[in-house]
């Protein structure tokens, strides 16, 4: 025939049905009987799709081949219905949004733990937020603070961050303080009452441990150079939203979730 798709065509077509039907990557990977990081390779375009697999995928999303290999796949799928669904399910994966009072009791947790290390300035404390929601998504496809990310040249930095701590500097829940570490200028905030516990479940707060017993002792130069190679940093235009999903993409060192070696078919 001479319409054919690309690789990366294939995978975009996947995520608009997987998206569709509200599958996480980890439930699709396992109906269809392949790891995780094999649909993510698909997904991206960097991995062919088998026959047998394209079959597996068309029972599991609900599409016939013929619908989705033609050059109008998207144009077969534009029925008002599946737009909703399509939508909610979209916004269900992957479109954060910010829960203050959990981001509040994050922030103030963090400098229970580690307000007293002396390099842990504005720069630490922004990559000990960004890995904990970064990493507590990847773990579990749902958002911790739901904190929004941009890409700035130092790393990644949480949006609204500035408005946020002056609430709290009001409600004197924290301190602003300026310091010098290492002869260098730091702005540095010191908790002014403990975090509410109550709002973080075991896995949050598990997460947040593990990222400060990892990250808390190092220098702002060194956490922002291993922030700069954290593959959804890396691949967002500068200044642009860090999408939560890149997440997925990730590899060790970066990656926090074990995954499974492919399933036999």
């Amino acid at each position: 025939m001479d319409f054919e798709l690309s690789k990366l065509e294939i995978g975009q077509r996947i995520i608009q049905s997987r998206a569709r039907k509200g599958l996480s990557q980890s439930d699709l990977a396992k109906i269809i009987s392949i790891s995780r990081p094999s649909l993510t390779q698909i997904e991206l375009g960097n991995r062919s799709v088998s026959l047998n697999e394209l079959h597996k995928l068309s029972h599991a999303l609900s599409f016939s081949l013929d619908e989705f290999m033609a050059k109008d796949f998207e144009l077969t799928q534009n029925i008002e219905s599946a737009e909703e669904k399509q939508t909610e399910a979209v916004e269900r994966i992957s479109v954060p949004t910010l829960n203050i009072n959990k981001f509040k009791n994050v922030l103030l947790y963090i400098l229970e733990r580690c307000a007293g290390k002396p390099n842990v300035g504005e720069t630490v404390l922004y990559k000990l937020l960004y890995f904990s929601d970064f990493n507590y998504y990847e773990l579990y496809e749902e958002h911790l603070t739901g904190a929004k990310y941009k890409k700035l040249p130092y790393g990644p930095v949480p949006q609204k961050l500035d408005s946020i701590i002056s609430q709290m500097i009001d409600a004197k829940q924290v301190q602003r303080i300026k310091t010098e570490y290492k002869g260098f200028a730091q702005k540095r905030y010191l908790p002014l009452q403990k975090a509410d516990l109550t709002e973080l479940k075991a896995s949050e707060k598990d997460v947040i441990d593990k990222v400060i017993e990892q990250m808390s002792d190092w220098s702002a130069m060194a956490i922002s150079d291993y922030s700069h190679k954290d593959l959804p940093w890396e691949v967002t235009e500068d200044g642009k939203e860090i999408s939560y999903n890149l997440a997925f993409y990730r590899e060790m060192p970066y990656s926090v979730r074990i995954y499974d070696e492919d399933y036999d078919d």
